[in-house]
């Protein structure tokens, strides 16, 4: 069973609205650079491998850095769980990452047929995610 792991490292960017101008839309570019990031990291982790055919199952675990300004106690908190980063909002996040995959990983994103998303406070931004062929 095929399995690829990778990282982004940094803020988490959610996939943002398409934006119109003079009669033609288009991706806001902070979208279309963090697109490019996971296309590469996707790229790198993938090799030489040709992009999936079968179902796929994808998890991604999302970390945000506590925020400097947090109190000690706050900071606590947000370690042991007891407190969530807002935004980006998750699905926003897990469809840049779904976006960025697509042709790399595998051929079309019709084929994710399994998805979990998580966020959580870290010590540091970064986003792991794992893919991996759900066969019957």
């Amino acid at each position: 069973m095929f399995q690829l792991i990778y990282s982004v490292e940094g803020d988490p960017v959610g996939k943002q609205r398409p934006r119109f101008s003079r009669g033609r839309t288009y991706t806001p570019k902070k979208t279309v650079d963090y697109e490019t990031i996971i296309a590469s990291k996707a790229s790198q982790a993938m090799g030489s491998s040709e992009p999936l055919q079968t179902p796929v199952a994808i998890f991604i675990w999302i970390s945000h850095a506590i925020p400097a300004s947090y109190s000690k106690k706050r900071k606590e908190a947000c370690l042991n769980g007891l407190d969530w980063p807002k935004k980006p909002d998750l699905d926003n996040v897990a469809k840049v990452f779904l976006d960025a995959m697509n042709g790399i990983v595998y051929k079309d994103d019709v084929q994710v047929v399994k998805l979990r998303v998580s966020k959580r406070y870290d010590t540091d931004s970064f986003v792991d995610v794992l893919v991996r062929e759900e066969l019957p």
